[in-house]
């Protein structure tokens, strides 16, 4: 459900903000599409992995003339919105529930099972699964969303950048990498590990 309710979220927020900059047709709905959201490949990789990525937005789609701020902006509304939201529903967590578990649990624990009641459970996981979604979308790789605002931060992207987008992009090796982390065990998934590392902080904030 976290995964699910976080594709939308991104959705909403690139198409929205490409839109507000002008940089998409006004015209055109801002509401998720299935086609052009769901990347299969990232939907295996919340299935197996923990947590996955949405449909790759190519930099070739975001016209880098009208500037590159606006440009990064788009790639960065949709990770940024889900980080904001999962933080607002931890935030909502502690202060319905008014427990400590946040103190000690990790998003690893989280995203694994927890049982702390259905009401809290259900509130946790959300918000968890939402947050660890925008974070995984910040590494500035192939297909997600935190290489397109690397790209655009550069003034000219040079040789090194377009062979990552050769390999990376073109190649599918992004994608290649990413579903190793999911099926390589530590015991668990590596990808998994770097999510409860990029959250940690996050999600012990309100503890």
């Amino acid at each position: 459900m976290s995964f699910v309710l976080a594709l939308c979220v991104r959705a909403v927020a690139v198409r929205l903000t490409a839109r507000s900059l002008g940089l998409a047709d006004r015209k055109e709905p801002i509401w998720p599409r299935l086609r052009e959201d769901v990347d299969p490949f990232g939907a295996v990789g919340a299935a197996i992995g923990g947590m996955g990525w949405g449909k790759s937005l190519s930099v070739d789609e975001i016209p880098r003339y009208r500037g590159r701020g606006r440009a990064a902006a788009v790639f960065a509304a949709g990770p940024l919105s889900c980080i904001i939201l999962g933080e607002i529903l931890l935030a909502v967590y502690a202060l319905v529930y008014n427990r400590f578990d946040l103190a000690y649990l990790s998003p690893a624990n989280v995203l694994l099972g927890v049982d702390l009641g259905v009401g809290p459970t259900i509130l946790l996981s959300l918000a968890v699964g939402i947050l660890c979604f925008g974070l995984l979308a910040c590494i500035p790789i192939p297909p997600l969303d935190g290489f397109g605002v690397m790209y655009f931060a550069l003034r000219r992207p040079g040789p090194g950048i377009q062979w990552m987008r050769l390999w990376f992009e073109d190649k599918n090796i992004g994608v290649l990498i990413l579903l190793i982390c999911c099926l390589f065990p530590l015991p668990g998934p590596f990808l998994l590990r770097i999510v409860n590392a990029l959250g940690l902080l996050f999600v012990r904030l309100w503890g």
